[in-house]
């Protein structure tokens, strides 16, 4: 269900889900050009990306997707790798510096929640809540190695040169194939598989 339908339905729901969910989208976009930068590549600054006003980040389709069909993404921040003081750490720390980011989030939010208990309801509860859950999900599918997402330029920078050629070339395509995959179903057990990983590592800081 598109948060549109919701937002009809249950305007306070969708306000707790539509806020975490854009500022969970753009910390992530951002998280990748502040650690471009320091690896030095300045392109994200000199763009303005490296701020939280959504205006700077919203893809126009993208935000469409995401009110209509709950599925949706921000503007990619501009990353010209050769400007990195190391290719491969550099293509490894940049392209993870996302999902890191919703991991440390999603964990601040459980925290939280854990210290506000044992009064886990209202609208802040919730809020947290799903801001964790948000998060989680958003890491755990950047986790799969297909272009463009994270997990595909992560595995890049171990892979040779000539497998990074072979998956720099299913990159126009890569989100055909995501969401075909997605409408069937074969990258559940994947995104599942990840989520158990990444809520297992929040739970061993959070005991």
């Amino acid at each position: 269900m598109g948060l549109i339908n919701l937002l009809f339905k249950d305007p306070i729901s969708f306000f707790i889900i539509a806020i975490p969910l854009l500022y969970s989208i753009i910390i992530h976009e951002l998280a990748h050009g502040w650690v471009a930068y320091k690896m030095g590549d300045p392109t994200a600054k000199w763009l303005g990306r490296l701020s939280l006003n959504p205006l700077r980040h919203l893809d126009p389709i993208g935000t469409i997707m995401l009110f209509v069909f709950g599925f949706g993404w921000a503007k990619p921040v501009p990353v010209n790798f050769n400007n990195l003081y190391h290719e491969r750490m550099g293509l490894i720390f940049v392209s993870s510096a996302g999902i890191i980011a919703n991991i440390i989030l999603a964990f601040l939010s459980l925290f939280l929640l854990r210290l506000i208990s044992p009064s886990p309801f209202g609208v802040i509860s919730n809020m947290l809540f799903y801001f964790a859950r948000i998060n989680i999900i958003l890491a755990a599918f950047n986790l799969i190695p297909i272009p463009p997402l994270d997990g595909s330029k992560i595995l890049m920078g171990f892979a040779s040169k000539r497998f990074q050629y072979t998956l720099a070339r299913l990159e126009p395509y890569g989100m055909f194939i995501i969401i075909g995959l997605l409408f069937i179903g074969a990258l559940d057990p994947l995104i599942t598989l990840f989520r158990y990983i990444i809520m297992w590592v929040i739970g061993l800081l959070i005991p």
